[in-house]
């Protein structure tokens, strides 16, 4: 059954996620609930990180503090949550101290019989289906709301390393001494992802974006084994079940961080997002009616470091940012939303935040002829 929510008054994200021409570019920007906030970190003072993303009246809060800040400016609220509940979900224990620490990973294949073997997605994962029909009434309708998980690769390698990585060596050495084992673990992860984030559209989620953070860490042959099938079974199997419930078939977006964007595309997602290391005129020669006749909408993609640069430095770099992706199109303002090529960051000033996203509603509008 659709929950009943307040009308939508801003749908340019959802328009540009369809492929569609826009009068300008939709522009959020990941974790844009996030450090750089003071209302977040006074927020944090008291409260513990995933206390908060089990909080539905606290990930709301911190989910509408950057809506409020910059009103008007921003195309989309995302959900206050982190891609580490999936593991959590699994029966792992994660703690955010400041960066994530699994007190008990993966460390060979038999491990994986300390996971939970059936999960109840809506008991685990309830606290953020609600939090995103919390969220979803308070925008009353103000902007799109994004839900997300991590990819199934990604989220391995972090069952696998106890936290962040620099080689990788723990996980890729499954992959390559254990490939059948790290399949099976990719398969259990897969079908807990495809149940979140139908639950997350049955909660109130107008848009699902999957991360797969760590997709460049993949030789493009690994990718297309460790990484891809899961990816295109989530695409395929999410957009089944929101039909057979009658919800909503929301626009998919993956963001597989230096990977290859033709692989990438490939996946069946309407959106890809790309990161400052790629130039969208020579994606879109590879992706544009390549996968099924259609053109595929591209997201991003400002380096996260310009907005250290000061305002000279953000507009001349937004213009640019601008013109390649006018330039992809033949000059339009089509299938595009703006956001950084990967989050920002802890140091940033909110101004300069807000002084990129009035940038980006300035010069990605292309005048009508």
């Amino acid at each position: 059954m659709v929950q009943e929510f307040p009308s939508l008054t801003n749908d340019l994200l959802l328009r540009a996620a369809r492929g569609e021409q826009t009068e300008r570019a939709p522009v959020w920007v990941m974790r844009q609930a996030g450090r750089y906030l003071p209302e977040f970190r006074k927020t944090r003072e008291s409260h513990e990180f995933f206390e908060i993303c089990r909080t539905p009246t606290l990930a709301t809060e911190i989910t509408m503090q950057p809506i409020r800040r910059y009103a008007g400016l921003l195309d989309a609220a995302i959900i206050f949550s982190d891609i580490l509940v999936v593991p959590q979900a699994m029966g792992m224990e994660v703690i955010m101290n400041p960066g994530p620490h699994f007190t008990d990973p993966l460390n060979t294949p038999e491990d994986m019989a300390k996971l939970t073997r059936e999960v109840d997605v809506e008991k685990e994962l309830g606290y953020v289906f609600e939090a995103l029909t919390l969220t979803r009434k308070t925008l009353a309708g103000q902007v799109p709301l994004i839900g997300f998980t991590g990819a199934p690769w990604t989220l391995m390698m972090y069952m696998i390393e106890g936290g962040g990585s620099q080689t990788r060596q723990k996980s890729k050495t499954w992959l390559f001494k254990y490939p059948e084992a790290s399949k099976q673990l990719l398969e259990r992860i897969t079908d807990i992802s495809v149940k979140y984030l139908i639950g997350q559209v049955n909660a109130g989620a107008q848009l699902l974006q999957v991360f797969d953070s760590n997709a460049g860490d993949l030789s493009p042959h690994d990718f297309s084994t460790f990484s891809l099938p899961y990816l295109k079974r989530i695409a395929v199997e999410v957009r089944e079940g929101l039909k057979a419930r009658q919800l909503p078939v929301v626009p998919l977006t993956l963001f597989a961080k230096g990977a290859s964007q033709s692989l990438a595309a490939s996946a069946g997602y309407d959106t890809i997002g790309l990161d400052w290391t790629q130039d969208p005129r020579d994606v879109a020669k590879f992706t544009d009616g390549v996968i099924d006749g259609r053109t595929v909408t591209m997201q991003g993609n400002l380096d996260p470091m310009v907005l250290y640069g000061g305002k000279e430095a953000i507009e001349r770099e937004v213009k640019r940012m601008c013109k390649a992706f006018h330039d992809a199109r033949g000059g339009a303002c089509k299938a595009w939303i703006a956001n950084l090529g990967h989050g920002i960051t802890p140091g940033v000033d909110p101004e300069d935040m807000r002084f990129f996203l009035e940038c980006v509603h300035k010069y990605s509008a292309v005048p009508s002829s």
